[in-house]
């Protein structure tokens, strides 16, 4: 059994990617954050090339949508078309509340998605749900599954 959950945070805000690290470290769910700042450096990081070549598979993606270079959409629609990755959840973790990005993301594979709280405390509150309810809530499939 797993004892450590590896998270994949697609995030190019560095203050984002910080209170998502430190939300993540009061959890009492042992976890290992991974930051990636764009769509193709996760991409990078997903299929284990250059400096990612010992990148674990995650069990979790948290993707922002607004991303440099390949944003969460393009992301999102390119691990689901590919089988080594399909399986993976991803939550999306956004800014945006539009309901057509909600119905996008859903569209494309996305697991799940949330708008961003705004409030530090519920900004931590809701990276702990996140966490605990795809550790310890949620079945996955054999090939992805969590502690």
């Amino acid at each position: 059994m797993k004892k450590i959950i590896d998270i994949l945070l697609v995030e190019d805000n560095s203050g984002d990617a910080r209170l998502t690290a430190e939300a993540l470290k009061e959890s009492p769910l042992k976890n290992k954050l991974h930051v990636t700042k764009d769509g193709l450096e996760a991409l990078a990081f997903l299929q284990k090339l250059g400096k990612y070549e010992q990148a674990p598979h995650p069990d979790l993606i948290l993707l922002d949508l607004n991303l440099p270079k390949k944003n969460g959409f393009q992301f999102l629609e390119e691990i689901r078309l590919r089988q080594e990755f399909r399986h993976i959840p991803v939550m999306v973790l956004t800014t945006s509340n539009s309901e057509k990005d909600i119905a996008t993301a859903h569209d494309l594979g996305a697991n799940g998605y949330v708008t961003k709280p705004v409030d530090l405390e519920e900004f931590v509150k809701v990276i702990q749900q996140i966490e605990n309810f795809w550790a310890t809530t949620t079945k996955l499939p054999p090939s992805c599954s969590l502690p």
